[in-house]
């Protein structure tokens, strides 16, 4: 499968360097660029790439505000990458918060984009350790607010179980050893969970976990 990918940055030097570096993979392909937030949105609608990187500071309207409108708009299935020079909490949070599937630093090496591009169309999400503890903890220090009891319920015990942990951190593999359950059937559960929820990925599932209430906070 060709991974269909778009550019959006400000900087033509940078999705120039994003392009040689993607396209030295056979399985990659650039099919468009934005300069700014509204081409981006622009772009992605028409062209529907697997994956959109997307640059966080652009003009006429920057990256979070488009993402959050793709994530709106019907028919957009692509997955999108925010990428920034700033690891600043805001960002993150207000990135996943709009339905980013990954977040990725522009110091990252060649490999780690690689990395992410293939895993955010497959359909997984992608974070940086450093961002997933920092999302962690933010959301640790935050009140609890009403929970979706509706939501929850649709869930089975052992739905709920595998979320709890999965909000904690745990990979697929350490999830299996954690319940003595094979990886293939954790991938089920997380994925039968998240159609009941009505979310798109793992990043997603942490998000709901803390703001209903399902993991134990920190003090």
């Amino acid at each position: 499968m060709t991974i269909r990918v778009v550019l959006a940055d400000d900087q033509a030097m940078v999705r120039g360097g994003f392009r040689l570096i993607l396209e030295a993979e056979d399985d990659v392909e650039v099919v468009g660029e934005a300069s700014d937030g509204e081409r981006a949105i622009a772009v992605t609608r028409k062209l529907q790439p697997d994956v959109v990187l997307m640059d966080v500071q652009m003009p006429k309207m920057d990256g979070l505000e488009a993402n959050r409108q793709l994530g709106r708009g019907p028919g957009v299935r692509s997955r999108i990458i925010i990428l920034t020079t700033f690891e600043q909490d805001d960002y993150v949070f207000e990135a996943l918060r709009a339905g980013a599937s990954g977040f990725l630093l522009k110091n990252a090496r060649p490999e780690d984009l690689m990395h992410a591009g293939r895993v955010v169309a497959a359909g997984d999400a992608l974070l940086a350790p450093s961002v997933t503890r920092r999302v962690i903890e933010d959301y640790s220090r935050q009140p609890v607010r009403p929970r979706d009891t509706a939501s929850i319920e649709r869930l089975t015990e052992r739905e709920q179980e595998v979320l709890r942990l999965l909000a904690t951190g745990m990979s697929n593999a350490e999830l299996a050893a954690h319940l003595f359950l094979g990886e293939g059937t954790i991938k089920t559960h997380i994925s039968h969970l998240l159609a009941k929820l009505g979310l798109r990925d793992r990043v997603q599932a942490v998000v709901f976990a803390y703001e209903n209430g399902l993991v134990e906070r920190r003090t």
